[in-house]
């Protein structure tokens, strides 16, 4: 479903990704590890479309998302690619509801019918008795709760997500993982992730792992 060959990415005389490839299949999880300084987040930056690699291509099913120009790369990212950080990134003046329409919105869909898929999401996450309140009156797992909520939002055909449970304490974290897998039974929802946590990525269908800007046998 996802196919990058041959990536490379430099900045200035630092040489980050040296000749990536590899290929996603959907309803797949991946991990990807690696020490500090690795390329492991460049390169989830360059598979979610958020920077272009120097040299390479990025397949998406049948659209090479590496020739598409600004406009066109936005409208595919926003309708095919959910992600979720560390830090949520929810937008502290907007409700748990209103943060996970905000995909929806961008990319045209009725305010009813945008509210309606939000709720549903927010049930699967267990936080639905919690979508008229703003994220600083959730807890950190409430808010990582809503954040993958609107990563699903216009399901996309992966999700995308860097230190999902970096700021998250050790049961919050386990209920985050295991969702991850419930999603992917559920929705076929492929992810590829980015962690230094040893359980979540011992979890992954498959492993990918860098060292200085090298995938490792």
């Amino acid at each position: 479903m996802i196919t990058a060959e041959n990536l490379n990415k430099s900045y200035g005389s630092l040489h980050v990704l040296r000749d990536i490839s590899l290929t996603i299949n959907q309803g797949e999880v991946v991990s990807i590890v690696g020490p500090s300084g690795a390329g492991k987040t460049t390169l989830l930056q360059i598979l979610g479309t958020l920077d272009r690699p120097d040299s390479g291509t990025l397949r998406y099913g049948d659209t090479e998302v590496s020739k598409l120009k600004e406009k066109d790369l936005a409208r595919f990212r926003n309708e095919h690619i959910g992600f979720v950080f560390q830090a949520h990134h929810l937008l502290p003046e907007f409700t748990a509801l209103e943060n996970v329409c905000i995909p929806a919105l961008i990319k045209g869909t009725p305010m009813k019918e945008a509210e309606a898929r939000a709720m549903e999401l927010l049930s699967v996450m267990k936080v639905d008795q919690r979508a008229t309140h703003k994220p600083a009156a959730l807890s950190g797992g409430e808010q990582q709760r809503v954040a993958v909520a609107r990563a699903l939002m216009n399901r996309p055909m992966a999700i995308l997500a860097d230190e999902p449970s970096g700021n998250l304490d050790t049961q919050h974290a386990r209920e985050l993982h295991q969702l991850f897998f419930t999603l992917r039974d559920q929705y076929r929802q492929t992810f590829i992730i980015v962690t230094h946590n040893p359980e979540l990525a011992a979890m992954a269908d498959r492993r990918i792992t860098l060292r200085d800007g090298q995938q490792q046998p």
